[in-house]
């Protein structure tokens, strides 16, 4: 039985980003230790960090995470926007826009680089109405 997926990010800025995901996004720390850190959402979602030259990471693997979007989905992203247009908004790597294919979204960076998308459902233009799964499954 599945219990859970989460994405482990590896960083070289743990507190930092830590720091960010708890601020931004509302997260708090589940465990926390000086190499990793594991970050709930009171709505369920979960995150982690890891000090990316630990020991436990294979050595020819450790690396920071790159060439990756995070997507986080709200139910209002615009007042998301306004509050971190607010508080931080050199954070913002793309303004809010609506895409046809169905999302209302912005991105930020966090402090190790990585890209947050993020994401409102929106309906979608008639364009791309078909390319989303009706729910019937094929038997």
């Amino acid at each position: 039985m599945l219990h859970s997926v989460y994405p482990v990010l590896m960083t070289e800025k743990l507190e930092e980003s830590s720091a960010f995901y708890k601020t931004t996004f509302g997260f708090s720390e589940a465990f926390s230790s000086d190499w990793y850190v594991s970050l709930s959402h009171p709505d369920g979602c979960e995150l982690a960090l890891i000090d990316a030259n630990h020991e436990t990471i294979p050595e020819s693997n450790r690396t920071v995470v790159a060439g990756m979007i995070l997507n986080i989905e709200l139910e209002n992203v615009t007042q998301m926007y306004k509050d971190i247009m607010t508080k931080d908004p050199k954070i913002v790597v793309m303004p809010l826009c609506d895409e046809d294919y169905g999302q209302r979204h912005f991105m930020v960076q966090e402090p190790n680089g990585v890209m947050i998308d993020v994401i409102e459902p929106i309906a979608p233009s008639k364009e791309y109405h078909d390319n989303y799964a009706t729910g019937d499954t094929a038997e």
